[in-house]
């Protein structure tokens, strides 16, 4: 007997995940002491230092089951961004608020829209739940909101935008995006994803999706502590949406979904505003470090908004197996994005940075 003949038609067809690999599993695989990750677009500050003396003063607490509401960090995110807290469900990572707005809202015979080059979790939370994907087309490797309108059909219950987008880093400004709202029928879910918001929010033509949802009652916007919070490592994130829709996706959540130290360290993130105005000007800096010598090199990249860079390599899996020999860890996006020739660099320190434009400089003279 086969195990997966009795597994469901949509996880039969599933590839795993995969992340980025781990610092520790270079060092084991290639006998490498210095490395530098570069692949996961993690915050290369570390957590706040406010957030961990909260979290070795809760260390007690970790017999205890977590508040299973979570009463104190949606107070928080009630009072950071002026919703009420009944429009907030919180998730273990808002990957996990991805998984349950799909089970909650389609069926398997129904569609999900997202585009080209999107975040790899879409299609997996739709094929999981045997509903039928429909991709749309990229354009500059960025969202098509016209072909993503034209795409919505009778069956269609969600749409996925991420913006910005990952891996490619590009987004949708004010207009075109509130203008796409305007056209989606309100029986269709539409999801903002926004794990890169912080990072994004500076620039003034970038939308804040919170200010829409009173308007269009079928917007989630998703949220995340994993970027510019430094909590990648503790999985929390968030979504923000209709007290209704609230309601439903509690119905499928896990109990318990979000660990008593993820809670405490997302509260006392989001009143520490010296850190992420620390943490945003070093992903500046580093952009722009990042982005010059790319421009040194005559190497094409995808101009971003998020705290990555695609960038045009030739034979991306190639290049970044020589990147690991040299101790750099970045990410190939040809499975699950589409884009065999480029790769995806998160921004780090200035030291880091360096060392990973050095590394790339001398694989590719040698490629």
């Amino acid at each position: 007997m086969s195990f997966l003949e009795l597994a469901t038609s949509g996880v039969q067809g599933l590839r795993p995940y995969q992340p980025g690999k781990p610092i520790e599993e270079l060092k084991r695989e290639y006998g490498i002491t210095n490395v530098i990750k570069l692949a996961s677009n993690e915050n290369p500050l570390g957590p706040s230092p406010l957030v961990l003396e909260a979290i070795q003063a809760n260390l007690a607490e970790l017999s205890r089951y977590p508040d299973g509401n979570g009463f104190e960090l949606k107070q928080a995110i009630a009072n950071k961004y002026d919703v009420e807290m009944d429009t907030i469900t919180l998730g273990n990572g808002s990957n996990d608020i991805l998984e349950l707005i799909a089970r909650a809202f389609v069926t398997s015979q129904q569609s999900v829209i997202f585009s080209a080059h999107a975040f790899a979790v879409y299609p997996l939370v739709t094929q999981a739940i045997g509903a039928k994907m429909i991709i749309t087309p990229a354009i500059t490797w960025g969202h098509d909101l016209t072909a993503m309108r034209e795409a919505i059909c009778d069956d269609t219950r969600l749409i996925f935008i991420a913006n910005p987008n990952n891996p490619t880093g590009t987004w949708l400004d004010k207009d075109n995006l509130q203008n796409f709202l305007e056209s989606v029928p309100n029986n269709v879910i539409v999801v903002v994803d926004e794990a890169y918001y912080e990072y994004a929010c500076k620039n003034p033509n970038y939308p804040n999706s919170l200010e829409w949802l009173k308007t269009y009652p079928n917007l989630i916007v998703t949220r995340t502590f994993s970027k510019a919070y430094g909590l990648a490592g503790l999985r929390v994130g968030y979504s923000i949406s209709h007290p209704q829709v609230t309601n439903l996706l509690n119905r499928v959540r896990q109990p318990f979904n979000v660990n008593n130290l993820a809670l405490v360290a997302g509260t006392v993130a989001l009143s520490d505003s010296e850190y992420l105005d620390k943490s945003i000007e070093l992903n500046r800096i580093g952009m722009r470090q990042l982005e010059n010598a790319f421009n040194d090199m005559n190497l094409s990249y995808i101009p971003s908004l998020g705290n990555f860079l695609a960038v045009e390599v030739g034979n991306g899996a190639k290049i970044n197996e020589a990147l690991l020999t040299k101790g750099v860890i970045t990410r190939p996006i040809d499975v699950g994005y589409g884009m065999p020739h480029h790769l995806r660099i998160s921004v780090g320190t200035e030291a880091e940075n360096t060392i990973c434009i050095n590394a790339l400089k001398q694989v590719l003279s040698d490629s």
